[in-house]
């Protein structure tokens, strides 16, 4: 049997050493566009930064390596240029003479990942311009940083992932750095509300965010940005976003799906069934949806990976079949950003706002462990829920520690079909410094269970001012020190503790119900609601009403300002 594999790194990789793994004698080609066949590239920022002092500790396997261990006939500087379905050849050109041998091949696995947007036109004299995506941009932002004085400046476009590791390690270097972001806030997939800690912690750091602009032009004077300014800049990171790098697929005739990527089925095998394709070109299925979408995760690719060669090795009757098919992507993520840590999964608040899909939304702000064990930190937390199925639909959570683990476990609970109330009832482990007996995660599912019961109404920030209008008073429940601190205008304060002796003096109409968190406010709507009075929750308290406020009253400000 011969396999012909093209492009490396996690997919490919991943399909090549599995499949060695499963069959000993079969003819497996890589086939690797660049120098480097299998690299950590999640790491680059961290190189770029010096948290990875060695460059050779991102490069995880040697064609020589691979060879060696695997048996593999790795081909880097080599491209494939075409692939003749009906002769059963792949073309490949070597990069460096030019000349092209057709391979013949028994199966085929394209692995040849996302390709960076169109790249910015670059004049003259115009600052270094580089993505971060390879071993050679990793090498060529190093050294364009080498030659910098010691107060260099960076332009960094787009607030993704990459744009953000790029920004925090860049500041670590010791450059002044400017966070060029189109949407309203870095890392679009949060909701606006969450993205609040992320804008915070930017600024603190220094970090000089441009939101609501794009780049227009690079030349010697500088970074033209849609807003008339002009940015200077010795070094410009363009982390604009990835597409699918498909054409080889598409110039071969293979099928492709709504979003551009490639189209397989749940073995990853493609609309040629001796062609399978993995990683980032190819279109997955979203966990929540059930539609086409794209998700460019490392592993994702190494699954997929892993699962074409289990299909490969079905059909050669290496395997008994079918293989495991593949599941649902739920585009979990984590990012560092600083201090913080941001993860996510599933669909966040504004995507089923936009899609039209009923939700339901819970806010948590619990600490990520005890809180009399030294050195409790606040979780942010955002839980997305069917109000019909009470299925888990998204999270979000943000903090200094623990944010891994609360992620991964909701993540868990959504590929099991576990309901947000069954949270609750999570066993999870429990000791002072690393969590707390009822866990953040049970905490999201009592708040849950308790809106599946309809026990406790509640209401969303972004609400609140609807509901003022139409005769809602709102009622803060924390104590007067914390009222005279930071309040919502016009609200009424009666601490928790005192709100029975005050039944009394409250407004007639609907009670919106509000402390610090949730907690409290909670307790408050259920006396109120036991005494016959019409209240609701305002979810997440006065900290997720604030933030969203701030993030709201910026983004006009803005907006006011571009037109």
């Amino acid at each position: 049997m011969r396999v012909i594999i093209i492009g490396g790194v996690a997919g490919g990789m991943s399909a090549a050493t599995r499949l060695r793994r499963l069959d000993e004698h079969a003819e497996i080609i890589v086939v690797e566009q660049g120098d480097h066949v299998s690299f950590a590239n999640c790491g680059l920022p961290y190189y770029v930064g010096g948290v990875i002092a060695e460059r050779e500790s991102l490069l995880l396997q040697t064609p020589a390596s691979l060879r060696s261990r695997f048996a593999l006939d790795v081909r880097t500087g080599a491209e494939a240029v075409g692939i003749d379905r009906d002769a059963r050849t792949v073309s490949i050109r070597d990069v460096a003479t030019g000349t092209v041998v057709d391979e013949p091949y028994d199966h085929v696995v394209i692995a040849t990942g996302a390709a960076p947007r169109a790249a910015f036109e670059q004049q003259q004299g115009a600052p270094v311009v580089s993505t971060l995506r390879t071993i050679d941009d990793v090498d060529r932002i190093t050294d364009a940083l080498a030659t910098l004085p010691d107060a260099g400046r960076a332009v960094v476009v787009g607030g993704g992932f990459i744009g953000l590791e790029a920004v925090e390690n860049l500041v670590r270097r010791g450059l002044e750095v400017m966070l060029v972001q189109h949407g309203t806030h870095p890392l679009s997939p949060l909701d606006v509300e969450m993205a609040e800690v992320v804008v915070g912690e930017l600024r603190a750091r220094g970090v000089d965010l441009r939101l609501r602009t794009s780049v227009e032009s690079l030349d010697a004077e500088g970074v033209h940005l849609d807003d008339g300014t002009t940015l200077v800049a010795d070094i410009v990171i363009d982390a604009r976003g990835v597409r699918p790098a498909a054409s080889l697929a598409v110039g071969a005739g293979l099928a492709t799906g709504p979003t551009g990527g490639i189209a397989v089925d749940a073995m990853q095998r493609t609309s040629d069934p001796r062609i399978f394709a993995v990683g980032d070109a190819v279109e997955k299925v979203d966990a929540v949806s059930a539609e086409p979408t794209l998700v460019t995760m490392a592993g994702l690719a190494n699954r997929h990976g892993r699962m074409a060669a289990d299909a490969i090795a079905v059909d050669a009757g290496l395997l008994d079949g079918p293989p495991a098919d593949g599941m649902p992507a739920l585009g979990t993520a984590i990012v560092g950003v600083f201090d913080l840590a941001v993860a996510m999964t599933g669909w966040s608040e504004k995507r089923l706002r936009d899609a039209d899909r009923p939700h339901r939304v819970i806010h948590a702000h619990p600490s990520d462990h005890a809180g009399y064990y030294p050195g409790a930190e606040r979780l942010t937390m955002k839980l997305l829920v069917d109000p019909s199925s009470d299925l888990i639909l998204g999270a979000q959570v943000i903090g200094r520690r623990g944010v891994d683990k609360r992620i991964d476990v909701i993540a868990t609970a959504m590929q099991a079909g576990l309901t947000a109330s069954q949270l609750s009832r999570l066993e999870l482990a429990y000791a002072p410094q690393f969590g707390s007996a009822k866990d953040p995660v049970n905490m999201l599912g009592y708040i849950a269970d308790n809106a599946a019961s309809g026990l406790t109404g509640s209401i969303q920030w972004h609400e609140l001012e609807a509901a003022v209008a139409a005769g809602a008073t709102v009622l803060d429940v924390r104590s007067a020190a914390e009222h005279e601190a930071g309040a919502i205008p016009g609200s009424v304060n009666i601490s928790v503790d005192e709100l029975r002796e005050g039944l009394g003096g409250l407004p007639a109409g609907e009670l919106i119900v509000h402390c610090q968190v949730g907690q409290r406010g909670h307790t408050a709507v259920r006396l109120l609601r036991q005494h016959g009075r019409d209240a609701r929750n305002l979810d997440g308290g006065y900290l997720t009403w604030a933030a969203g406020t701030r993030m709201l009253a910026a983004d006009r400000a803005l907006e006011k300002e571009s037109a």
